[in-house]
């Protein structure tokens, strides 16, 4: 009796007959160091995450006006600053700080901020506001596309969900896994650049699909093998990141992951949900961190958490609220420079009722592509951003 990952194993593995034993057999030589670099995790809280609650700005006067029944009292929030504090549900991103391993960057947008999720989340996941082109590759795979080209996935996004637009490459190999038990193998759609001929198609397909069972099969290893007691909490978002942490160990080539946690659009009775999400964010966060580090491999990794837009301040009459503009993005690892980074908006200091963003999320993207992964974040971008002090020197 197959299962369906024994079905999708052999389906690939009989329809790529001559492409397989030679991919397979370029990875086990691929050079030590490409499997010995930095690695960034980039992890999309999908929906709108609402800053103002997650990172509270219980010092400013115009914090109670604005938020009259989802107002977190003051005694309630874990203070991290002057008149700042995290939703009471994320005491394990608190000690993180403590331990000096989170970073809080506040005030992140873009000019001219477009509160559609799908076409927000395409500006942050291309880096290029305005609406960008359908043609338009992401900014992780554009990175990747400058990066020497190694014989396994330079990209991996970790779940059931299509292929983040934020991986489309020219030519960087990129996959998608779903969980331990399910190493499903799905096919990115080749975008923009990636083709202009048949010939370069079947080329795509055959590299995509012999990256994907490679990857599947070293995965399904590296979960099978004891893991010398990490602990995980049982969701969802922490499986996938011990799945990663998994992947790390076992010494895939891989630079970027990507996670997405759904969820946040929290129109009516936010307080419940965002708590419930935020806890998980947090827990899962610590446990894979402290993996790392238990392994000696956390000085490799940064987290990079985002959301495509916040929550405006004026909560709504659903005890929700609704799409809005700048809020906080999270930073992680021990290479951090650790606490808040940049000014909190000013809930008195308003746009159409919006908050004002001060750091341009590509600023936040060159930091991490330059100083972190060692690529031209200029090139990437198309421009000269700022760098905001997020990491260490």
């Amino acid at each position: 009796m197959f299962t369906r990952r024994d079905l999708l194993r052999r389906s690939a593995f009989l329809s790529l007959a001559p492409v397989v034993p030679e991919f397979l057999d370029r990875t086990t030589r691929a050079a030590t160091p490409d499997r010995d670099g930095r690695v960034l995790v980039v992890l999309q809280l999908d929906g709108g995450n609402d800053g103002i609650n997650t990172v509270v700005p219980f010092g400013d006067e115009n914090y109670n006006k604005h938020r009259r029944e989802l107002r977190i009292p003051t005694d309630k929030v874990l203070k991290v600053g002057e008149g700042i504090g995290l939703h009471p549900s994320m005491r394990a991103a608190a000690d993180l700080i403590e331990s000096h391993r989170l970073a809080i960057v506040q005030g992140v947008g873009y000019p001219n901020p477009d509160r559609s999720h799908f076409e927000s989340m395409a500006v942050w996941q291309t880096a290029k506001p305005g609406k960008p082109d359908a043609a338009n590759l992401g900014w992780l795979g554009r990175a990747l596309d400058t990066a020497p080209r190694g014989d396994g996935p330079a990209l991996i996004h970790v779940g059931d969900e299509n292929i983040p637009r934020a991986l489309f490459s020219r030519r960087a190999a990129s996959t998608s896994f779903a969980d331990a038990s399910d190493l499903a193998l799905r096919l990115p759609a080749p975008t923009g650049e990636q083709t202009t001929t048949g010939d370069d198609l079947a080329a795509f397909v055959n590299r995509t699909v012999a990256t994907a069972y490679a990857t599947a099969a070293e995965l399904e290893a590296a979960a099978a093998k004891p893991d010398g007691g990490a602990r995980y909490p049982g969701s969802g978002l922490a499986k996938r990141f011990e799945l990663v942490a998994r992947s790390i160990k076992a010494k895939s080539p891989a630079r970027v992951y990507y996670l997405i946690q759904g969820g946040y659009d929290t129109h009516s009775v936010q307080a419940p949900a965002q708590s419930a999400l935020l806890r998980e964010l947090a827990d899962a966060l610590r446990a894979f961190l402290d993996d790392l580090a238990a392994s000696k491999l956390a000085d490799r990794v940064a987290v990079l958490a985002f959301s495509e837009f916040g929550r405006r301040p004026e909560e709504n009459g659903s005890l929700g609220t609704d799409h809005g503009t700048a809020g906080p993005v999270f930073v992680a690892g021990p290479s951090v420079q650790s606490g808040l980074v940049g000014q909190a908006p000013s809930l008195g200091d308003l746009e159409n009722g919006d908050l004002k963003w001060s750091i341009d999320f590509r600023s936040v993207y060159a930091t991490l592509l330059d100083g972190w992964l060692n690529l031209p974040a200029d090139v990437i971008l198309g421009g000269r951003f700022s760098r905001p002090m997020i990491l260490k020197t």
